[in-house]
């Protein structure tokens, strides 16, 4: 003889009211996998820029002597510098596009939201103006000069509050994918690590190209004949 019906209330398993939940992870212990494999490239990419930038920084110290490794350098953070912003702008475009992992994980504080676009623009008015002002005629040096340093001091600034406010962010991502004890946790760790080194490659590759255009420029006598 059968009894009731049992209610599911009673039951020992508990019902899933949102099955969609733990398909955004997979495992409550740790991130979904697409979101922190772009955390951990942006992240790589970030520690990279962070060592060329400095680089970059000392030969500001003696410009008219080190101008040569300044534009090698300037050159070789160029394909890191449009990784990162690859990164970066697959992740805006996710969530603003609604996937579900990315509006789970959430968008950046305001304040960075709005940082974020002067940093872009910025960036990519210094360099161009830097190359332009390689192959400008000596008329026009001194103009292209002026852009490019004061695109810099703007730069400097938002670069600098964009570093500060990602720098604990950074030191947790970059070494994620080297030390062994979090390399497996996130699929793709060696497709990520070999990205950053093409992009390297790729980046000393444009510095040699553009070595005979400092040679040239300053054969004719840098910015002190331009004006």
């Amino acid at each position: 003889m059968s009894g009731p019906p049992l209610d599911p209330s009673m039951t020992s398993t508990p019902v899933d009211t949102d099955p969609g939940a733990h398909r955004l992870t997979g495992d409550e212990s740790f991130p979904d996998q697409g979101t922190e494999s772009n955390a951990r490239l942006t992240g790589l990419a970030a520690a990279v820029l962070l060592v060329l930038l400095a680089a970059e920084g000392v030969t500001l110290l003696k410009i008219h002597r080190l101008l040569t490794p300044h534009v090698f350098i300037g050159m070789l953070l160029i394909p890191p510098i449009v990784l990162k912003m690859g990164s970066t702008g697959w992740r805006i475009a996710r969530y603003y596009l609604g996937t579900p992992a990315y509006r789970h994980r959430g968008p950046p504080p305001l304040a960075l939201r709005l940082l974020g676009p002067l940093v872009v623009l910025t960036t990519v008015v210094v360099f161009a103006s830097g190359i332009t002002l390689l192959f400008v005629p000596l008329s026009e040096r001194s103009q292209m000069l002026f852009v490019h340093k004061a695109s810099f001091v703007l730069w400097f600034g938002a670069m600098a509050l964009h570093v500060l406010a990602h720098l604990l962010d950074t030191a947790r991502l970059a070494p994620a994918d080297i030390v062994t004890a979090t390399r497996r946790q996130v699929r793709g760790a060696t497709a990520r690590l070999w990205a950053l080194a093409a992009t390297l490659v790729l980046g000393v590759v444009l510095g040699i190209v553009m070595l005979p255009a400092v040679s040239s420029w300053l054969s004719t006598g840098g910015i002190t004949r331009g004006g």
